[in-house]
């Protein structure tokens, strides 16, 4: 039986049914709770239950000691509900607000998704989860002390791994290492959640979301996030690639598209060649979005991709209409050491 939970001070509202528990309920209709072990271990998912009824699962003393459980506190981790249920809880509302963690991780997956962009898959310690918010990004410490940023490229649904988009970049020593000497298994260094670039959640305005290259991966964030979350907002989705190569997920996007009619999907290649047989949109990727739309006043844009196109996005944007503090944007910036390369 399906039991309503009331989140104070937010006043915000889930459905938890009693074979799942809080914490999973919460996270399935996309309310950013704390949370950390996921096992009971921790007490970072602490809360305190102000009315209902509920079991406290197999919670451990180390995450709940027994004198907080008489005061009437929970593990979210844990708990499943019993009848409806109000509950004392801090939610994030912005990226600032969840905690930047530091931690091993391990390589389960080197996929080569095009000639120059590997799929990277990152297991995190099973006594670990990284609470993050689509569209922000982790970084690489190096052995030397320098760092990598990479955009997230999965929901944070799936907060026990995190998956990256990597770009080849000819000489440089991190994308060199992944694509020449990285094994299955081997461990890395990462520390995150970074960046604010992730979904607002203040009006009902049509999407525009823009990527250029890689910069599909924290979209591609966003976008599964939205679905998992059954936010239906309409979006106009534009991938902008060289060649038909650069669009490495293109069956992925359109099956989106067959299954979410308020999903739009505009694939534009700047250099195409005599191989790719291509005989759609061509050039900018950002100057299709103008062709298709006389007035961008009643959007908001996500954009992300290589200086060049994000600068003249939010300049070209800005001027057919789109008000600037409605432009959002991530910056894959491949020159600059130690971002990105």
């Amino acid at each position: 039986m399906p039991y309503t939970v009331t989140l104070q001070p937010s006043g915000h509202r889930f459905t938890a049914r009693e074979d799942q528990t809080l914490l999973e309920a919460a996270l399935e209709t996309g309310r950013h709770v704390p949370y950390g072990c996921r096992n009971g271990a921790c007490g970072a998912c602490k809360v305190k239950v102000l009315a209902g009824e509920f079991d406290h699962g197999p919670t451990q003393d180390g995450g709940l000691p027994l004198d907080d459980r008489e005061k009437g506190h929970a593990l979210l981790c844990c708990a499943r509900a019993l009848s409806d249920m109000t509950i004392e809880c801090p939610e994030a509302r912005a990226a600032s607000e969840i905690t930047v963690k530091t931690m091993p991780v391990r390589v389960s997956l080197l996929e080569r998704l095009a000639p120059d962009v590997m799929r990277l898959r990152l297991q995190l310690p099973s006594s670990e989860r990284l609470r993050f918010l689509a569209g922000q990004y982790v970084e690489f410490i190096l052995k030397d002390g320098g760092r990598r940023a990479f955009s997230i490229a999965n929901a944070p649904q799936d907060d026990n791994q995190i998956e990256l988009h990597i770009r080849r970049v000819p000489g440089g020593k991190f994308t060199e290492q992944v694509f020449v000497t990285l094994k299955e298994r081997d461990i890395l260094r990462i520390e995150g959640p970074h960046g604010s670039f992730h979904l607002r959640e203040d009006g009902e305005r049509p999407l525009l979301m823009v990527a250029g290259g890689t910069g599909f991966a924290p979209l591609k964030a966003i976008i599964e996030d939205m679905i998992h979350r059954q936010i239906v907002r309409p979006i106009h989705f534009y991938w902008g690639a060289r060649d038909r190569a650069g669009l490495y997920l293109h069956e992925l996007v359109a099956g989106w598209v067959r299954e979410h009619e308020h999903l739009r999907y505009i694939p534009v290649l700047s250099e195409p060649g005599a191989d790719d047989a291509w005989s759609g949109r061509t050039g900018l990727v950002h100057t299709a979005v103008l062709a298709d739309h006389v007035s961008l006043a009643g959007f908001d844009a996500y954009v992300c991709g290589a200086p060049a196109m994000v600068e003249a996005a939010k300049r070209d944007f800005v001027a057919a209409g789109l008000p600037a503090e409605r432009f959002f944007a991530d910056v894959f910036s491949y020159a600059t050491p130690g971002a990105g390369t």
